[in-house]
């Protein structure tokens, strides 16, 4: 049976890959740091306050969601800021089941220094921010690309954002966001090309997916403070998507390259249900003028000729 493993998987994006993947076949080892319902973690994105509310969402539900399909599921808590935690949850995948068809890279740094502009951020928030969202996806990959390779190769995939190539229009805390995001999307967002001429010789297929604007459960629940509204497209645009790439020889030739999720999920009618992408969902789309849908658009165009 194909396997997968998806960081990020408690809720949002993450959660509805783990499910679009486990009804196209695959077993999924799926990781966060939050096991259970109800569980307190710090998710403020600011430091002048701080939020331990329970958000929406647990691994013990989205294995429930995974094991509903049919497939197995495999519980690795594991937390991006720890590189320890890292290595043990993808030896214990790799204990289990000897290699993995597909990697998701969802998961990101949640906390304080997100929101904040760069005077009111301690730099170890950033450095945090770094290592979460681009380090430890080298980490989980130097124990992934060996095996992968060894069994004949596989998809790893990096969920990116436009925030790491695009500026924001406003400051953090009326709409924008901090610097930490955007730095560290960026160091993630060449992480795909570099390790396709590396290891495409063996099989293995990397991609960055630029998902835009996606209504997900802390974004309902916390991001209303910092100016942001729910105008974006669900989760499951993203789901659909990775299980595209994972499953659909047509995603072969778009290795090493960004896929914009939304416009590829409307064009091969993915998720029938849902009306496609409109402007200013992208975290680039704050231009009324559609000049950035005008480029996106292009951009996959683009992609699809080449």
């Amino acid at each position: 049976m194909p396997t997968a493993f998806v960081t990020g998987a408690s809720r949002g994006i993450g959660k509805s890959c783990a499910r679009f993947l486990a009804r196209a076949g695959f077993d999924v080892a799926i990781s966060a740091r939050t096991v259970s319902p109800g569980e307190a973690r710090e998710h403020s994105s600011t430091v002048a306050r701080s939020d331990t509310s329970p958000l929406p969402g647990s691994l013990e539900e989205t294995a429930a969601l995974v094991e509903a399909e049919g497939r197995q599921a495999l519980l690795v808590a594991a937390d991006l800021t720890d590189a320890a935690s890292l290595g043990a949850a993808a030896t214990r995948v790799l204990d289990r089941w000897g290699t993995v068809d597909v990697v998701v890279h969802n998961g990101r740094y949640i906390g304080p220094g997100h929101m904040d502009r760069l005077l009111d951020t301690p730099i170890e928030l950033i450095e945090k921010q770094l290592f979460a969202n681009a380090v430890a996806q080298l980490v989980l990959n130097q124990f992934f690309i060996p095996a992968m390779a060894e069994a004949g190769g596989g998809a790893i995939i990096n969920i990116t954002s436009a925030a790491g190539y695009g500026d924001p229009t406003a400051p953090a805390g009326e709409g924008g966001w901090g610097l930490g995001y955007p730095m560290s999307k960026a160091a993630a967002h060449r992480i795909a090309g570099v390790l396709q001429v590396e290891h495409g010789h063996q099989g293995l297929r990397f991609y960055n997916v630029q998902p835009g604007f996606i209504n997900t459960e802390r974004m309902a629940q916390d991001m209303g403070a910092f100016g942001f509204e729910l105008i974006g497209a669900p989760p499951d645009v993203i789901g659909a998507v990775i299980a595209w790439i994972a499953t659909s020889p047509a995603a072969v030739p778009l290795a090493g390259q960004t896929i914009e999720a939304q416009f590829l999920c409307h064009e091969e009618g993915l998720l029938p249900e849902w009306p496609g992408p409109r402007p200013n969902t992208s975290e680039l789309a704050y231009d009324k003028s559609g000049w950035v849908l005008e480029q996106l658009e292009e951009q996959l165009r683009a992609t699809w000729e080449g």
